[in-house]
């Protein structure tokens, strides 16, 4: 026990020291390095790199800043930048990926709520630099814009496998609801198939009495209606949307879980997504990354961070209910600090699942057991191995020299939020900030809100590029530069050592969607 104490704490200081980019965690397990990686190793897409390009930005001295080279790549003029880390792993661990999508109903698919207005919706050009609006046809789709990042640890293959292939279980989890995102006038029908009701949303109810009698007439007559015991929710179509993302993160989440039989799928990996789907935003975020949007200066947060103190109480709830999964080894109470022997019998501060304070109890035995979270802010982590707690793969991830899983306490699903860009008229200095948390370690969102606000109004408002060169800054900033004791950021603070990755997304063409 006292081995894996010290291995404990050697992870808790350093965390997950990622290797090469087919590497495993350890423990091993499935998807070993004889098995062919599902996805080659590659940067972006649409960063356009030769193979000789990619090896030279695996640079870790000189750290490279990579950034679009065409700006007709992305959609909407986006901006975007990378570089990789410092040295603590090979590759650059990031992954992102930008698609116009078009979502088709499915063949064969049960037929939806009806079209019965001509309507209008919008499809994007090929190279997604405008948007124009098509008459309503019965064979066409609905297309939306596509942003992801993914950032890796213990190694590249699971954010490489989700670059390339959550946007197809997005798209297939959209099939079914074509026709009903179309019409939204009208409530989705319970039942896929249904016809929609026709009448208002408020006479879908029934008070309590009317209920419980089945409504007017006698009991078994034909004109009495079916009774109906519990009033039934109004679902709104951006709830269906919601469902859809945190549905396809799942899929995604159980397809590397089978594949990495066949293939080598290394590591894990976090997952910050948005789509432009209507009219609107829709961010799903799954980990650490974070995405903010600066209109008119102002701030507006559009993830949180899942991270082993923020999903505290989540976590022991779930070590409570099946200790099982603790081995043995691990307590699920939370303490100030390390307990020990000596304090046996005395009283020490604590925290259980049910409490956001602190109490005293008495130290027990169990007690002297490993914390299941153990550390503060990003040096906290969870079984004293991984510091994020929502994500993709980690399938393999054990504790250190033992059998202990610590999948079942890291969940696939994503926060999701919602912005109407129809709500508001947007200048060419409003965006929507993607990073990886390379990025935000170093940098607040105060911070990066000033930088943004200070940058663009010195550009050309007609340079294409403006927004690829405010991506640049912010990873600019974030890196830093190298001096004798490390790379430096502004005031001579330690500069990030992470890959970092940074999409600058203006929103003016937001307007062009109202």
């Amino acid at each position: 026990m006292l081995t894996r104490v010290k291995s404990a704490v050697a992870n808790f200081m350093g965390g997950i020291m990622a290797g090469s980019s087919g590497s495993e965690h350890s423990g091993g397990g499935c998807g070993g390095s004889d098995l062919p990686l599902r996805f080659p190793y590659g940067r972006p897409e649409f960063l356009g790199l030769s193979q000789d390009e990619v090896e030279c930005s695996a640079d870790h001295i000189a750290r490279p800043i990579l950034i679009l080279k065409e700006t007709r790549r992305l959609p909407w003029a986006t901006g975007y930048a990378e570089v990789i880390n410092a040295g603590k792993s090979t590759h650059n661990e990031d992954q992102a990926s930008c698609e116009v999508l078009t979502v088709k109903k499915k063949a064969g698919a049960i037929a939806s709520t009806p079209n019965r207005n001509s309507t209008k919706r919008r499809s994007s050009l090929p190279n997604g630099e405008g948007l124009q609006l098509k008459e309503n046809a019965e064979s066409e789709g609905v297309s939306c814009h596509y942003w992801s990042l993914f950032d890796g640890h213990a190694g590249s293959g699971a954010a490489v496998v989700a670059s390339r292939l959550l946007q197809q279980h997005i798209t297939e989890q959209l099939q079914d609801l074509v026709e009903i995102l179309k019409n939204s006038a009208i409530l989705p029908p319970t039942c896929l198939g249904d016809e929609p009701e026709s009448t208002p949303a408020s006479g879908r109810t029934l008070t309590r009495a009317a209920s419980l009698r089945g409504g007017v007439g006698a009991p078994g007559s034909p004109s009495t209606p079916p009774a109906r015991f519990f009033t039934e929710k109004k679902i709104p179509h951006e709830c269906l949307v919601i469902g859809a993302l945190e549905s396809a993160f799942k899929e995604m989440d159980l397809q590397i879980e089978r594949e990495r039989s066949s293939y080598s799928i290394s590591g894990g990996c976090t997952a910050l997504i948005v789509i432009c789907l209507l009219g609107k935003l829709y961010v799903a975020n799954a980990g650490d990354s974070r995405a903010i949007i600066i209109r008119n200066g102002e701030i507006i947060p559009m993830s949180s961070e899942f991270t082993p103190e923020s999903e505290r109480q989540r976590l022991q709830y779930l070590a409570f209910m099946q200790p099982h999964l603790l081995g043995n080894e691990f307590t699920h109470l939370e303490f100030p600090r390390r307990v020990q022997r000596k304090e046996l019998g005395k009283k020490m501060l604590y925290r259980d699942f049910n409490m956001t304070g602190w109490a005293y109890k008495t130290i027990e035995d169990d007690d002297l057991k490993f914390p299941l979270i153990y550390g503060e802010g990003k040096k906290a982590r969870v079984m004293a191995t991984i510091g994020v707690t929502r994500g993709l793969g980690d399938h393999d991830l054990k504790v250190h020299d033992s059998n202990i899983y610590i999948k079942p306490f890291l969940s696939s699903a994503p926060e999701v939020r919602v912005y109407d860009l129809s709500r508001y008229e947007h200048g060419a200095d409003d965006v929507l900030i993607l990073a990886t948390d390379g990025l935000w370690d170093v940098l607040s969102n105060e911070e990066v809100a000033e930088a943004i606000t200070q940058f663009l109004p010195n550009c050309d408002p007609d340079d294409p590029h403006r927004y690829t060169l405010a991506a640049q800054d912010l990873v600019m900033r974030a890196r830093g530069v190298l001096k004798d004791r490390g790379w430096r950021i502004s005031n001579d603070r330690l500069g990030s050592g992470d890959d970092i990755s940074v999409y600058v997304i203006p929103l003016i063409h937001g307007n062009k969607l109202s």
